[in-house]
C-alpha cells in the first residue's frame, strides 16, 4: 500500500476532527493479562461502556505468539528448549504467523472502533506502520515498509511486527517495535514465518543504548500525530471499574 493512500486516509477522513482517546500505560507485563484485558475492552467499547477508544502502550515479559496462520511449524528450538528458558507460547486471534515478545520491545495496542471512524482495515494497518516508522525516524533510524511482510523494516532487517484482529468493528492487537530488547529468541524461530530474515531493534542499528522511558513519549506523539487525537493518560485501575468482569468469546 503506498503512502498516499494512507495519508489521504489521515487528511481527508473523520480523523482529520482531532477526537480524544484513553492511554493506559503498563510496564513489563504478562502477555495473558494484556490479553484478557484487551477482550473485554473490545466488549466494553462495542456494547458502549466506553465512550471512546483506548490506546495501550506496554511491554511484555518473555513469550512466543502465534496468530491466525499458525506457526508451530516456524519453531526451530525444540518445545524443551522453550521450556527451559521459561517463554510460553500463546495462540491468538490475530492475523500473521510466529513473533516473540519480551522487555525492550515497544507494545501498541490500539482499541479502536473502526466503523465509528470510518476506516477500513487496511488503512488501519498502514497508520499503525506510520506511527512506528515515524518513531524510528526520529532516532535517524529510516525504517520503511516492505512487500515481503507487513511491518517495519530497515532495509532487509526487520525492526517491527503488526497483526490485528477485529471483533464487530472494535481492532485490537497491534503492532511491536523492537527498541532495546534481547534479539536471541527470535534465533530460535522463523519470524512471522520468513526464513532467512533478520530481526533488528532500534540499539542495534544505532549501536547505542536506547532508553524505553525516551521512545515511549515519542511514540505518544506520533499517534496522536497520526491518528489525529488527543491522548488522555487513564489509570488501569480507574478503568477496570468500567469493564465486564467476564471475558469475551467468539
Amino acid at each position: 500500500m503506498g503512502r498516499g493512500t494512507g495519508v489521504d486516509t489521515l487528511e481527508r477522513g473523520s480523523l482529520q476532527h482531532k477526537r480524544s482517546c484513553f492511554l493506559v500505560e503498563l510496564p513489563v507485563t504478562e502477555y495473558e493479562r494484556v490479553w484478557r484485558l484487551q477482550t473485554r475492552l473490545v466488549a466494553a467499547r462495542r456494547d458502549g461502556i466506553l465512550d471512546r477508544d483506548v490506546i495501550m502502550l506496554t511491554e511484555h515479559q518473555p513469550v512466543y505468539t502465534l496468530g491466525r496462520r499458525g506457526g508451530l511449524d516456524n519453531m526451530i528450538a525444540p518445545a524443551a528448549c522453550l521450556d527451559g528458558e521459561g517463554i510460553p507460547v500463546f495462540q491468538v486471534e490475530r492475523g500473521g504467523n510466529i513473533t516473540y515478545h519480551g522487555p525492550g520491545q515497544l507494545v501498541l495496542y490500539p482499541i479502536v472502533d473502526l466503523l465509528g471512524v470510518g476506516l477500513k482495515v487496511v488503512d488501519f494497518v498502514w497508520m499503525l506502520e506510520e506511527v512506528a516508522i515515524r518513531t524510528a525516524a526520529a532516532w535517524g533510524i529510516k525504517a520503511e515498509r516492505n512487500a515481503v511482510n507487513r511491518g517495519v523494516w530497515v532495509g532487509a532487517r526487520k525492526l517491527g511486527s503488526v497483526g490485528i484482529a477485529v471483533r464487530r468493528g472494535i481492532s485490537f492487537h497491534g503492532i511491536a517495535l523492537n527498541v532495546s530488547l534481547s534479539l536471541e529468541p527470535f534465533r530460535w524461530i522463523h519470524p512471522c514465518g520468513l526464513h532467512g530474515v533478520e530481526v533488528t531493534s532500534m540499539e542495534r542499528e544505532l549501536s547505542r543504548p536506547v532508553a524505553m522511558a525516551e521512545v515511549r513519549p515519542t511514540m505518544k506523539g506520533e499517534i496522536e500525530a497520526v491518528f489525529g487525537v488527543e491522548l488522555l493518560a487513564q489509570g488501569l485501575p480507574g478503568l477496570e471499574t468500567l469493564l465486564p468482569t467476564e471475558e469475551l468469546h467468539g
